[in-house]
């Protein structure tokens, strides 16, 4: 018998099921990676229920200067102190670099226009990279964490392929040379003075440096030679009244060995120093002039364009395509006084440049315009089957002078900025004259240093400073490489270009 549905009766159904023993999970969450360096990152992230604001990075070319003195030169090297090195630390601690990137440079694109040897300065160094550039005042904080001698002028957006190194056409070197250094009879070694005596050119003696004549050791056969030294901090009152700790460093030229004939070495006693000061100014008849302008000008000529400069670096042979490099000009048109010291400033512009590669030049050009080589040797030092010992000029005069970009700002001068110095002029010029130059001019008067390399610039540490016949560069053939068209080929490819300066070897 049915039964009628009715409110009053009720379906039986069955039970529902059991909750689960296990419950599901819920979905992972997806974490943003916190390496990520891409410009699509997110702006800003909940954190309990407050946003953290987050910022995206930015390719960009950082424009700096430096003074070298105490660095090891510009690249990073493990175990030396380096200008790179205190300028990684300090886009860290400024936040540009976040902490997983640390020391780690490639992950941020890092890259240098160019790289400078062991105590030489720049005024117009770039390097680029992705970085933090939010919130406003990177420039700012950089300074306030690097050193008084390192000094940051700003920053310009870049592409985002941009390479500082890749991207540099032509870098500019100055090489400040004191004018008495190319006076034929200034500092001249102890065997010409002591020849000179009685005849009617006799030399004036050396009387502005203790180490007149002196044998340097290690200048003989040692391309890679350099003066023992030390570092010592001391307080050094700049031109506004301020004070900061400035590295200085000194050369023990009391380590140099002199030379074993103690017969040549008696004859000049402490009586014979004699403070510069007491020599009347017309018997300094010496002067950088047009005449002498012309003549230096025609010797730095000489190595204008593309040339074989395998004599005037270490550790690259004749043979290997980078030898080869291309400058598109060198003259010395300008005189500058520093604290009392007259330098001629010797410019150089070229697409790379190697290790020593413009101190070996203008030891060269020294040499000659002093009349310790024959204009002529310059070319034959430019073969490519002639091997000679080319003397190498100090670095403390040495500073790289501005990074060009020609073909980038070309290409992108619609939709960015021009990467050039000249809004940091002002900002260079003030540093370069406070730290730079005032270096080189005190580094000359202290310690002689210019002057002290004056006398081993003889024939009897150099003896290939002598003239060459036919028949000495036969003597002096390395090796003639029969496929030279090969390697020409090769060598223009590198010219083309452009490596950045080759490291110094680190003591």
């Amino acid at each position: 018998m049915e039964i009628p549905d009715t409110p009053d009766t009720k379906i039986a159904k069955p039970p529902p099921p059991p909750p689960p023993t296990t419950q599901e999970p819920d979905p992972k969450r997806l974490k943003m990676s916190t390496t990520t360096t891409s410009d699509d990152e997110e702006t800003a992230s909940a954190t309990n229920g407050t946003k953290k604001q987050r910022y995206k990075r930015r390719k960009i070319a950082i424009f700096f200067a430096y003074c070298g003195v105490g660095y090891q030169g510009m690249q990073k090297n493990p175990g030396a102190k380096t200008i790179e090195g205190d300028l990684e630390e300090a886009l860290f601690h400024s936040g540009a670099v976040p902490e997983q990137d640390r020391g780690n440079p490639k992950r941020y694109d890092w890259a240098r226009s160019a790289r400078t040897d062991k105590g030489v300065s720049a005024v117009g160094q770039v390097v680029s990279g992705r970085f933090y550039i939010d919130p406003p005042g990177l420039v700012e904080r950089l300074n306030r964490i690097l050193p008084a001698q390192i000094r940051i002028f700003g920053y310009k957006r870049v592409t985002a392929s941009f390479n500082s190194k890749k991207f540099c056409d032509r870098r500019r070197y100055v090489y400040l040379i004191p004018v008495f250094a190319l006076d034929p009879s200034c500092h001249r070694d102890r065997e010409s003075v002591l020849a000179s005596l009685g005849s009617g050119n006799e030399l004036v003696k050396c009387l502005e440096c203790s180490e007149r004549g002196r044998k340097v050791a290690g200048v003989m056969g040692k391309r890679s030679f350099e003066a023992k030294s030390t570092i010592v901090h001391s307080d050094v009152s700049s031109n506004n009244g301020e004070s900061g700790n400035v590295i200085k460093e000194h050369n023990l030229t009391s380590e140099l060995e002199e030379v074993t004939d103690s017969s040549v070495q008696n004859e000049f006693t402490e009586v014979d120093k004699v403070n510069v000061e007491k020599i009347p100014l017309e018997e300094r008849r010496f002067c950088y002039g047009e005449e002498e302008k012309g003549l230096f000008n025609r010797i730095l000529k000489h190595y204008v364009g593309s040339h074989n400069f395998h004599n005037f670096t270490t550790r690259t042979k004749a043979e290997d395509p980078s030898a080869r490099r291309y400058i598109v000009s060198f003259h010395a048109n300008t005189v500058v006084n520093v604290e009392g010291i007259d330098f001629v400033k010797c410019e150089v512009v070229g697409q790379s440049f190697m290790l020593h590669q413009i101190r070996k030049m203008i030891g060269m050009a020294v040499a000659v315009m002093r009349n310790c080589a024959p204009e002529s040797l310059i070319e034959t030092a430019l073969r490519k089957d002639v091997s000679i010992n080319v003397p190498t000029a100090p670095e403390v005069g040495l500073y790289l002078d501005e990074c060009l970009f020609a073909s980038y700002n070309q290409k992108w001068k619609d939709s960015h900025e021009e990467l050039s110095m000249k809004a940091y002029e002002e900002e260079a010029e003030e540093f370069k004259m406070k730290f730079i130059y005032s270096h080189i001019a005190s580094t000359e008067r202290e310690e002689g240093v210019v002057a002290l390399w004056l006398h081993s610039l003889n024939h009897r540490n150099y003896p290939d400073l002598r003239g060459c016949n036919v028949e000495m560069i036969e003597g002096m053939s390395l090796k003639v490489d029969d496929n030279t068209d090969n390697t020409d080929a090769k060598s223009a490819s590198v010219e083309k270009n452009g490596d950045a300066e080759i490291q110094s070897a680190k003591d």
